[in-house]
């Protein structure tokens, strides 16, 4: 027997939206991960970008467990003497809430060649409006007639 191979023409990607909303953040981003690398796909090979899109709204809504929402800090280091700087996590939270979910879903994706690739089929919004809903109206209506 020979080992199943995709091909590149094999690869199709599906959207998904994920609502935030009263999530967990590191649940949801594990979530996110999954999808994005295309893990749950029965035709999942590793060294293949085939996973999907994720476009994730409400990120202004999710919580932290315990109190990480008071404690969690993010580093981070110019590489110069004195480039070190520090922010919290309620301060980055209210300022820009994306960027946490980016942050999160960013340190779970494996460091590779195609961690960029990956990242870049996520699409996060603070709000519930975003500019994809067309993707998910031709699914619904797809459902509707099956």
């Amino acid at each position: 027997m020979k080992t199943y191979q995709p091909k590149h023409k094999d690869i199709y990607r599906n959207w998904h939206l994920i609502d935030a909303k009263n999530k967990v953040l590191g649940r949801m981003s594990t979530e996110i991960a999954t999808k994005l690398t295309g893990k749950h796909k029965a035709q999942y090979s590793d060294h293949m970008d085939m996973g999907d899109y994720v476009v994730v709204i409400n990120a202004d809504k999710l919580v932290l467990t315990g109190r990480k929402s008071e404690n969690k800090v993010y580093h981070k280091h110019s590489g110069y003497p004195g480039g070190y700087r520090e922010i919290k996590f309620a301060k980055l939270f209210n300022e820009q809430p994306e960027k946490v979910v980016r942050k999160a879903v960013y340190g779970m994706l494996p460091d590779n060649r195609l961690k960029k690739n990956r990242l870049s089929r996520l699409k996060i919004f603070a709000g519930e409006k975003h500019i994809y809903q067309d993707k998910f109206k031709s699914e619904v209506k797809d459902e509707k007639q099956k």
